[in-house]
């Protein structure tokens, strides 16, 4: 709920018809809640790793836009219904919302396998993210069509 939980109060989750997949929007001037981030890590992440989990959330912060923008912190598809389109589908109705208000789409894209499905949709990676011992992940935004 920390991450994304901001998105059931404002409207902006989204779900095919059956829920085969999720997405999670926050709206412009919308952004998850640093605090109960924080409290979480301390309360659930060793103290040998917190550092680096504290410092991937620093250069998390360094590239989430400062213009208003749409953030896409999760979008989920149910792994069983994986390579069917959800996700792409999905993808495309909320960013439908992003080009209707003329705002910047932005997300971490967390699996490298997804990069090109966003690359298709016309988002563009702006660098990575990396800290200690986690695997990358890629902060990406895309203009307004």
């Amino acid at each position: 709920m920390a991450l994304a939980g901001k998105a059931f109060e404002h409207g902006s989750a989204g779900a095919l018809v059956g829920y085969p997949a999720v997405a999670l929007w926050l709206p412009p001037s919308v952004q998850p809640d640093e605090h109960a981030l924080v409290d979480l890590v301390q309360q659930t992440v060793s103290e040998e790793l917190r550092g680096d989990m504290l410092a991937f959330f620093e250069q998390m912060g360094h590239f989430h836009p400062a213009e208003p923008h749409w953030y896409l912190p999760l979008i989920g598809v149910d792994p069983t219904l994986r390579g069917a389109g959800h996700g792409s589908e999905l993808m495309k109705q909320g960013l439908a919302r992003c080009d209707s208000d003329h705002m910047l789409a932005y997300l971490e894209a967390t699996n490298s396998r997804n990069l090109s499905l966003y690359e298709r949709l016309g988002f563009e990676r702006l660098g990575a993210i990396h800290a200690g011992s986690s695997p990358s992940i890629y902060p990406m935004a895309r203009k307004p069509r």
